[in-house]
């Protein structure tokens, strides 16, 4: 055989296996971002065509996620992009009300916010901003914490708390809606907060929202979280599935187990995250659905990409390396589908083949394309 004795040719050599490397993926969302969507008060354009002139406060929390997600991967570059928007971000807060709260939008310049506000903005901000205290110090990480604190408090304090279907929180201030997700990200930072500061008020709130979403909106032939309860006096259910919203129960399950020392919520968020990936899943393209109505065919980076968050998040608890598999497939898939190989923008929408691409580039799904693709280097860029 060649290769056995002296003088024998040596076998060929396997070129080595080579894997994805997010990190540089992350800094090249990064650099369109800044390039495209970054403006010189440091708040983001919601998008490059139709609205490059508004800023929404959920895209700018996005990526200050995104940023702080760059930093815990070694880019410490970004923490003063972080701290400049975290600045910026006091534009949307209200100053006329005593409970505060952001508005969902301000010009870029930061005037002109009003409008209604969203609980869901207020819940992922307020868990944004715990992100960012833990890769920050000093004064910075203390300003972090009290705000994530005025987000809970103005939550706790809003009025969209009521007992309208057994309680549950409303959307926005207009009430058109009780949804699954708004309720999830309230009760995910109300359940960090506790582990944090031991203040039993967020504590109670989060085992409150957790018994009401588990009361309404939890769906036991499917083991997911349906999306929303209609207001109006209709109290109509739709029981279509997102990924995102499962995603987001799945972290707050998590967090409130860890908050109150329960191990049977992990087992919950466990099986969530195997529900999520017998019903959300395309088995062809390995990836998540955005939901499951048939007739919604796309997907969309921040929507779905959210489900490799919450698949990263169980990998961290039990080290089960199948949650990191979907978690990275995912992320692969949505690379397919919606990114621009020239310009490294993704699309706001499009087919899990990269057809039917919707034109919009919006600054969110930049920023949370960044934001797993920092998260997943962790794993993968060794």
């Amino acid at each position: 055989m060649p290769g056995t004795g002296g003088g024998g040719t040596k076998p060929p050599v396997d070129p080595p296996v080579t894997s994805v490397d997010y990190l540089s993926l992350a800094k090249e969302t990064r650099n369109f971002i800044i390039n495209n969507l970054l403006t010189s008060n440091f708040s983001y354009r919601a998008n490059t065509t139709t609205h490059a002139n508004n800023c929404y406060e959920w895209y700018n929390v996005s990526q200050i996620y995104a940023d702080a997600a760059l930093i815990a991967a070694g880019d410490a570059s970004q923490l003063t992009y972080m701290n400049r928007t975290f600045q910026f971000m006091e534009n949307f807060w209200d100053k006329a009300d005593l409970r505060g709260g952001y508005f969902a939008s301000v010009n870029l310049n930061g005037t002109g916010a009003a409008g209604d506000k969203y609980v869901d903005d207020n819940g992922l901000t307020g868990m944004v901003y715990l992100e960012a205290y833990e890769v920050t110090s000093g004064a910075d990480k203390a300003a972090y914490l009290a705000k994530a604190k005025a987000c809970a408090d103005w939550l706790i304090n809003s009025g969209l708390w009521d007992s309208t279907y057994g309680g549950g929180f409303w959307w926005n201030t207009s009430k058109p809606d009780k949804p699954t997700q708004s309720n999830g990200v309230a009760m995910q930072l109300f359940a960090k907060l506790y582990t944090l500061t031991g203040e039993t008020t967020y504590r109670d709130w989060a085992i409150k929202v957790n018994d009401w979403l588990r009361t309404n909106m939890y769906d036991s032939a499917s083991g997911l979280y349906i999306w929303k309860i209609d207001g109006g006096g209709t109290g109509t259910k739709h029981y279509e599935k997102f990924t995102y919203d499962n995603a987001v129960i799945l972290e707050a399950d998590i967090l409130l187990g860890e908050a109150i020392k329960d191990p049977s919520y992990l087992a919950k968020a466990q099986a969530i995250g195997n529900a999520m990936n017998a019903v959300l899943w395309n088995a062809q393209y390995k990836g998540y659905i955005f939901n499951t109505d048939p007739t919604q065919t796309r997907v969309n980076p921040a929507w779905c990409g959210w489900g490799s968050q919450g698949m990263m998040r169980l990998y961290e608890q039990d080290k089960n390396e199948k949650w990191l598999t979907y978690a990275r497939n995912n992320i692969d898939a949505l690379n397919k589908a919606t990114r621009n190989a020239d310009s490294k923008a993704y699309y706001f929408f499009a087919g899990f083949a990269g057809n039917d691409r919707a034109p919009e580039i919006e600054g969110v799904d930049q920023a949370w394309m960044q934001r797993i693709q920092a998260m997943m280097a962790k794993y993968t860029n060794k």
